[in-house]
Formats: structure tokens, sequence, C-alpha cells
């Protein structure tokens, strides 16, 4: 396989009708505590801050549906899962009477051959075959100091509609935020798919084998986004029929030959800092309130 590019996981929201919290909270594994208020219109919810890594939320006991679960994994935590656990956990969500809501997938160029600057430019030109009405460029800027670059994505759809696309300096962003490893990456594509368009995805990740999983993927994100070789004012039926342009072909060849990777989260001084504030503070501010607990600690 192609270590320059790799598909991840890097979000994961389902929701369950048949099991409690205890139940979903040993299978997903790491420690939940009771959080104080809801979580997506369900009164009851758990947390889970997995040290530095990510955050897993749970809500139920909704008025209407009080036996229902709703579970979303961030990145950092659905990209950490392996293969098989990622498949042995939608198969039991689908035993479960479940239904996955959102899955993202992340396609990373890791070496960055084809930069943002390219599908901003390729865009510009007409070049881009798509049902989306618009795409989106944004770039972040420090306000004070250097006045530095610190982001550049590019939307096309709707965060309302069941597919997003979001193109982005992955290298950029990581280097922004003091992460070591920022070399690793370069451009993302990330899939963000919801409600029926993640099920159809969930499945087919739950039962088929991983080339003809990436395959669906790849075929997913070229039905939505295409880059060919035609004039601004072509005709729909030449836009189609058009040949791919050379860079994407060999960029969406490139994805479907890399592995579907396990993330790692690379420790940084500033995670340290969130995961502190997050995670000791709290727990630290409910021991000095206990009587003898500022002797203890």
């Amino acid at each position: 396989m192609d270590s320059s590019f790799s598909l991840t996981i890097d979000w994961l929201a389902f929701t369950v009708l048949a099991s409690n919290p205890q139940e979903t909270m040993k299978v997903l594994g790491g420690d939940w505590s009771k959080a104080k208020g809801g979580f997506r219109g369900y009164p009851l919810s758990w947390m889970r801050l997995d040290g530095l890594r990510g955050v897993g939320k749970l809500g139920t006991n909704a008025p209407r549906r009080p036996n229902e679960i709703h579970v979303d994994l961030s990145g950092g935590l659905a990209s950490a899962l392996t293969l098989d656990q990622i498949r042995t956990l939608l198969k039991w969500v689908h035993k479960q009477q479940g239904h996955v809501t959102r899955i993202d997938c992340a396609l990373d160029d890791r070496t960055g051959t084809v930069p943002v600057a390219t599908i901003r430019e390729a865009v510009a030109a007409g070049q881009c075959v798509t049902r989306v009405a618009q795409a989106r460029h944004i770039v972040s800027n420090l306000t004070h100091g250097t006045g530095a670059t610190t982001g550049e994505t590019m939307y096309f759809g709707s965060p309302q509609s069941q597919t997003l696309l979001r193109i982005y300096d992955k290298r950029l962003e990581l280097q922004s935020k003091g992460q070591e490893n920022y070399q690793d990456y370069g451009t993302r594509w990330e899939l963000e798919l919801k409600k029926d368009r993640a099920e159809q995805c969930a499945r087919a990740l739950a039962t088929l084998d991983e080339a003809d999983w990436k395959e669906l993927v790849i075929g997913l994100l070229r039905s939505y986004v295409d880059f060919r070789q035609i004039p601004k004012d072509a005709e729909d039926e030449e836009r189609y029929r058009a040949p791919m342009l050379e860079w994407y072909a060999l960029l969406t060849e490139g994805f479907q030959k890399g592995r579907l990777a396990q993330e790692t989260q690379v420790q940084t001084l500033q995670n340290v800092k969130r995961w502190v504030s997050d995670t000791l503070t709290p727990m630290l501010a409910v021991i000095c309130a206990t009587p003898g607990g500022e002797e203890w600690l």
C-alpha cells in the first residue's frame, strides 16, 4: 500500500434503540462520567475525555424515546480505532436496532502533491464538475504579530446537506497548533456523510473488504466533485464526457491504493493544558469542596 495516501474514520455518530447507557459505554470502552447537562436534546448525558485524544458524548432518556441512546465520537476517538474495532462497533449498532447518523471519511494526501491552491484554481477555471451550487474558500490568518496564515480550506456543499466535502491544508493546521508531526500530513479531503448517506457508508464498511470499501468511498468522492479538462462555457454533456485532469486521476488512484490508517495522537503542551483544564480541574474542585479535601491535596 502507498504510505503517501491514507483513509481515516474521523468522526462517528450513531443512535441505538435496544441498549442502555451502561452496556453502550462498556462496548465503547474508556472512562465515562456523568455530565451535568443534556446532549442533543437528550436530558441525561455522559462524557468520555480520553486523555489528550478526543471527546465522546452519550445522550439518552428523551421524553418520547426513553430507551434511545445517541453517541458522538469525535475525530480523536474515532480515528484511533482499528478496522476490526470499527467493524465490530458498527455490527453491534445494527444488532441493537440502530443506525449511523454521521461518519467522516478523511482522505489524506500526505505529501501534499495537490495543494489547496491547485483545487482553487481549477474551480475558478470552471474545471470542477459537480451538482453543488457553490464552493467556499476560507483562509485564516493571525490577527497579531506576523499575520501568518494558519489555515486554508475549501468547502463544497452545505452543512445541512447529507454530503459535505472539506479540502484543507492539514499540515498547516497542525503546524499552527504546534503539533510535532505536522510534516506527516499534507492536504486532507474530508467527506462528511450524514443520515442516509452515513448509514449506507457504514453498512458497506461493516461488510465489504477494505479494498472494496475504499473503492466505494472514492466513488462517492468522484460522484460529488470531479475535475475535468473543460472550458468555463462547456455544455453539460461535454463537461461529463471530458477527460479527467491528470492531477485528479493520480490523486484518486493514490487514495485507492492508500492504507486505512489508525491515527495516533501526538502530545503537545497545548493539548496537555487543555486536558488539565477540562479533566483535572473539575476533579480537584470537587476534592477541595469535600471536608478535609484541601489537606489531602
